[in-house]
Protein backbone atom coordinates (compact mmCIF):
# COMPACT_ATOMS: atom_id res chain seq x y z
CA UNK A 1 0.00 0.00 0.00
CA UNK A 2 1.35 3.57 -0.81
CA UNK A 3 1.92 6.29 1.27
CA UNK A 4 0.98 9.75 0.08
CA UNK A 5 3.17 12.74 1.60
CA UNK A 6 0.51 16.07 1.80
CA UNK A 7 1.44 19.38 3.58
CA UNK A 8 -1.75 20.64 5.65
CA UNK A 9 -2.10 23.95 7.98
CA UNK A 10 -3.86 24.56 10.59
CA UNK A 11 -7.04 26.48 10.64
CA UNK A 12 -8.55 28.85 13.19
CA UNK A 13 -11.38 30.14 11.09
CA UNK A 14 -14.84 28.11 10.93
CA UNK A 15 -17.98 28.13 9.26
CA UNK A 16 -18.97 28.36 5.80
CA UNK A 17 -18.02 31.94 5.38
CA UNK A 18 -14.17 30.54 5.91
CA UNK A 19 -15.26 27.39 4.21
CA UNK A 20 -15.81 29.00 1.15
CA UNK A 21 -12.41 30.81 1.71
CA UNK A 22 -10.31 27.96 1.75
CA UNK A 23 -12.18 26.42 -1.50
CA UNK A 24 -11.81 29.43 -3.23
CA UNK A 25 -7.91 29.15 -2.70
CA UNK A 26 -8.33 25.43 -4.31
CA UNK A 27 -7.90 23.98 -0.72
CA UNK A 28 -9.90 21.63 1.04
CA UNK A 29 -11.48 22.08 5.04
CA UNK A 30 -10.52 18.89 7.03
CA UNK A 31 -10.73 17.73 10.27
CA UNK A 32 -7.77 15.23 11.65
CA UNK A 33 -9.80 13.10 15.04
CA UNK A 34 -8.51 10.00 16.58
CA UNK A 35 -6.47 8.25 19.98
CA UNK A 36 -8.67 10.40 22.22
CA UNK A 37 -6.57 13.83 21.15
CA UNK A 38 -8.87 17.25 20.24
CA UNK A 39 -9.65 16.97 16.75
CA UNK A 40 -7.50 19.23 14.68
CA UNK A 41 -8.84 21.85 12.12
CA UNK A 42 -7.08 21.34 8.95
CA UNK A 43 -6.74 23.30 5.54
CA UNK A 44 -5.28 20.83 2.76
CA UNK A 45 -4.34 21.21 -1.36
CA UNK A 46 -7.57 20.22 -3.36
CA UNK A 47 -5.46 19.07 -5.96
CA UNK A 48 -2.67 17.06 -3.79
CA UNK A 49 -5.94 15.20 -2.26
CA UNK A 50 -7.83 14.69 -5.20
CA UNK A 51 -5.62 12.72 -6.41
CA UNK A 52 -4.49 11.23 -3.15
CA UNK A 53 -8.14 10.09 -2.48
CA UNK A 54 -8.42 8.06 -5.99
CA UNK A 55 -6.78 5.36 -3.87
CA UNK A 56 -9.46 4.03 -1.55
CA UNK A 57 -8.56 3.42 2.02
CA UNK A 58 -5.43 5.82 0.73
CA UNK A 59 -2.61 6.27 3.72
CA UNK A 60 -1.87 9.93 3.70
CA UNK A 61 1.89 11.11 5.73
CA UNK A 62 0.32 14.31 7.06
CA UNK A 63 3.69 17.61 7.12
CA UNK A 64 1.64 19.71 9.29
CA UNK A 65 2.48 23.53 9.52
CA UNK A 66 6.32 21.51 8.80
CA UNK A 67 6.10 20.87 12.92
CA UNK A 68 4.67 17.67 13.10
CA UNK A 69 3.98 14.88 11.12
CA UNK A 70 0.73 12.18 11.34
CA UNK A 71 -0.37 9.32 9.55
CA UNK A 72 -4.45 9.23 8.89
CA UNK A 73 -6.74 7.39 6.41
CA UNK A 74 -9.84 8.76 5.10
CA UNK A 75 -12.89 8.47 6.74
CA UNK A 76 -15.44 11.02 5.80
CA UNK A 77 -15.16 12.81 2.14
CA UNK A 78 -17.70 15.27 1.15
CA UNK A 79 -17.87 16.10 -2.29
CA UNK A 80 -20.07 18.73 -4.16
CA UNK A 81 -23.16 17.30 -5.63
CA UNK A 82 -23.02 18.73 -9.13
CA UNK A 83 -19.18 19.28 -10.13
CA UNK A 84 -17.69 16.51 -7.91
CA UNK A 85 -14.70 18.33 -6.27
CA UNK A 86 -13.90 18.02 -2.57
CA UNK A 87 -15.91 20.17 0.15
CA UNK A 88 -14.29 18.90 3.35
CA UNK A 89 -12.61 15.59 4.76
CA UNK A 90 -12.31 13.70 7.45
CA UNK A 91 -9.47 11.99 8.44
CA UNK A 92 -8.57 9.38 11.26
CA UNK A 93 -5.21 9.21 12.82
CA UNK A 94 -3.58 6.31 12.68
CA UNK A 95 -0.66 4.55 14.47
CA UNK A 96 1.76 1.90 12.35
CA UNK A 97 1.30 -1.15 13.68
CA UNK A 98 -2.30 -0.51 14.81
CA UNK A 99 -5.88 -2.21 13.26
CA UNK A 100 -8.29 -0.40 11.94
CA UNK A 101 -11.47 -1.30 10.60
CA UNK A 102 -12.03 0.12 7.01
CA UNK A 103 -14.18 -1.55 3.92
CA UNK A 104 -11.96 -2.45 0.40
CA UNK A 105 -13.38 -2.56 -2.75
CA UNK A 106 -14.51 -6.38 -4.26
CA UNK A 107 -13.77 -6.78 -7.72
CA UNK A 108 -15.70 -9.68 -9.97
CA UNK A 109 -13.35 -10.92 -12.56
CA UNK A 110 -14.04 -13.81 -15.18
CA UNK A 111 -17.23 -14.95 -17.07
CA UNK A 112 -20.50 -15.83 -15.61
CA UNK A 113 -21.80 -18.85 -17.01
CA UNK A 114 -23.59 -18.87 -20.67
CA UNK A 115 -27.09 -17.37 -20.33
CA UNK A 116 -27.35 -13.49 -19.89
CA UNK A 117 -27.16 -14.16 -16.61
CA UNK A 118 -26.35 -10.74 -14.19
CA UNK A 119 -23.77 -10.37 -11.04
CA UNK A 120 -25.03 -8.21 -8.55
CA UNK A 121 -22.66 -6.68 -5.55
CA UNK A 122 -24.56 -7.23 -2.48
CA UNK A 123 -21.40 -5.44 -0.79
CA UNK A 124 -19.53 -3.47 -3.44
CA UNK A 125 -16.88 -3.20 -0.30
CA UNK A 126 -16.00 -5.49 2.34
CA UNK A 127 -15.45 -4.69 5.69
CA UNK A 128 -12.55 -5.76 7.23
CA UNK A 129 -9.87 -5.14 9.68
CA UNK A 130 -6.37 -4.70 8.77
CA UNK A 131 -2.81 -2.94 10.09
CA UNK A 132 -3.11 0.54 9.46
CA UNK A 133 0.14 0.90 7.32
CA UNK A 134 -0.81 -2.41 5.48
CA UNK A 135 -4.56 -1.89 4.07
CA UNK A 136 -5.10 -3.76 0.99
CA UNK A 137 -6.35 -1.64 -1.74
CA UNK A 138 -8.88 -4.30 -3.19
CA UNK A 139 -10.13 -7.95 -3.14
CA UNK A 140 -10.54 -9.85 -6.57
CA UNK A 141 -13.20 -12.54 -6.67
CA UNK A 142 -13.44 -15.07 -9.71
CA UNK A 143 -17.30 -15.49 -10.83
CA UNK A 144 -15.60 -17.52 -13.57
CA UNK A 145 -18.58 -19.86 -14.50
CA UNK A 146 -20.93 -18.99 -11.90
CA UNK A 147 -24.63 -20.14 -12.48
CA UNK A 148 -27.87 -18.37 -11.80
CA UNK A 149 -28.44 -18.69 -8.03
CA UNK A 150 -25.10 -18.83 -6.81
CA UNK A 151 -23.62 -16.79 -4.43
CA UNK A 152 -20.63 -15.91 -3.45
CA UNK A 153 -19.95 -15.42 0.53
CA UNK A 154 -17.46 -13.41 2.63
CA UNK A 155 -16.15 -16.66 4.19
CA UNK A 156 -15.32 -17.29 0.53
CA UNK A 157 -12.88 -14.49 -0.14
CA UNK A 158 -9.27 -14.91 0.28
CA UNK A 159 -8.07 -12.16 2.12
CA UNK A 160 -4.01 -11.49 2.14
CA UNK A 161 -2.04 -12.17 5.64
CA UNK A 162 -2.74 -9.81 8.35
CA UNK A 163 -6.56 -8.88 7.11
CA UNK A 164 -9.84 -10.38 8.77
CA UNK A 165 -13.28 -9.67 8.00
CA UNK A 166 -15.11 -7.32 10.22
CA UNK A 167 -18.57 -8.51 9.09
CA UNK A 168 -20.58 -11.50 9.35
CA UNK A 169 -19.06 -14.78 7.66
CA UNK A 170 -21.70 -15.98 5.62
CA UNK A 171 -22.52 -12.42 4.66
CA UNK A 172 -23.40 -12.74 0.89
CA UNK A 173 -21.27 -10.54 -1.04
CA UNK A 174 -21.84 -11.08 -5.05
CA UNK A 175 -24.55 -13.22 -6.68
CA UNK A 176 -25.67 -14.05 -10.07
CA UNK A 177 -29.20 -13.46 -10.65
CA UNK A 178 -30.62 -14.71 -13.80
CA UNK A 179 -31.47 -12.74 -16.76
CA UNK A 180 -34.96 -11.15 -16.44
CA UNK A 181 -36.89 -11.06 -19.89
CA UNK A 182 -37.60 -7.16 -20.97
CA UNK A 183 -40.76 -7.35 -22.64
CA UNK A 184 -43.84 -9.06 -22.38
CA UNK A 185 -44.67 -12.37 -25.19
CA UNK A 186 -46.78 -10.86 -27.82
CA UNK A 187 -50.61 -11.02 -27.88
CA UNK A 188 -50.44 -10.62 -24.12
CA UNK A 189 -52.49 -6.89 -22.86
CA UNK A 190 -51.24 -5.56 -20.07
CA UNK A 191 -54.16 -4.27 -17.24
CA UNK A 192 -53.53 -1.06 -18.71
CA UNK A 193 -54.85 -1.65 -22.14
CA UNK A 194 -57.38 -4.08 -21.01
CA UNK A 195 -58.55 -0.79 -18.51
CA UNK A 196 -58.35 1.34 -21.72
CA UNK A 197 -60.62 -0.69 -23.56
CA UNK A 198 -63.33 -1.39 -21.40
Amino acid sequence: MSEVKISAGTRSEFGKGAARRIRRDNKVPGVLYGHGSEPLHLTLPGHELLLALRTPNVLISLDIDGKSNELAIPKSVQRDPLKGFIEHVDLLLVKRGEKVNVEIPVVAEGELAAGGNLLEHVLAALPVEAEATHIPEQVTVSVEGLEAGASVHAKDITLPNGVTLAVDADAVVLQVLAAQAEEAPEGEETEGDEAAEA
